[in-house]
């Protein structure tokens, strides 16, 4: 059996306090997601240059007298094996953004889906099997079939999980490990209803 009620929440239903003026800087958010996008990449990429492939540095033959034309080394990027010229390198770069700008980037995402009424509190239980239709039934009935949803749920509910992962619409992440990319690109937020105290609990850490 399943039971949808849709909910929408406000600041009042999050005890958040008045909204701070301060709170309006976009540009905090582009430096977030941009050290997301770098710190993701993996920066594996590699080739070897000249001074680094597998073969002697003895000189192919003499300099003059051959008729063929001046080699100074098999690994010579013009020979077919040898070094790459100017190639990709393994290297990891990271950028870094302050826990207080985090914050910043968290609380305003928050007040801006709180201002245009997109936090949903979903009232949806399943039986002790996934059913991938009856959790897009709800989303339907929710009026979120055809926006972007991030759907927040708990770690170890896996068959909430398992429910909505084939969703396209749908963007799962855990309550524990919001971040500014894939909360900004949601049309809105969304939640079950028996997690309402770890979704508080999430933006109180906000404030």
């Amino acid at each position: 059996m399943t039971q949808m009620i849709k909910t929408v929440l406000t600041s009042s239903d999050l005890e958040l306090s008045a909204r701070s003026e301060a709170i309006t800087n976009n540009k905090a958010l582009g430096q977030y997601i941009r050290a997301l996008m770098q710190n993701w990449r993996q920066g594996t990429v590699g080739c070897k240059d000249r001074s680094e492939v597998a073969f002697s540095n003895k000189k192919p033959w003499k300099q003059k007298g051959t008729g063929r034309a001046r080699a100074g080394s098999p690994r010579s990027p013009l020979w077919r094996k040898g070094g790459v010229t100017f190639g990709p390198q393994e290297r990891v770069r990271t950028l870094k953004v302050s826990k207080s700008q985090k914050r910043e980037v968290f609380l305003n995402l928050l007040w801006s889906k709180l201002d245009a009424q997109n936090v949903v509190s979903l009232n949806w239980s399943v039986d002790d099997r996934p059913k991938t239709a009856l959790a897009f039934t709800a989303l339907k009935d929710a009026g979120l079939a055809d926006k972007k949803v991030v759907f927040f749920v708990s770690t170890y509910d896996f068959i909430t999980q398992a429910s909505f992962a084939n969703i396209p619409n749908v963007s799962m992440i855990f309550f524990d490990q919001p971040n500014a990319f894939t909360l900004a690109h949601g049309d809105s937020w969304m939640f079950l209803a028996k997690d309402s105290d770890l979704f508080k609990e999430m933006v109180g850490l906000w404030s």
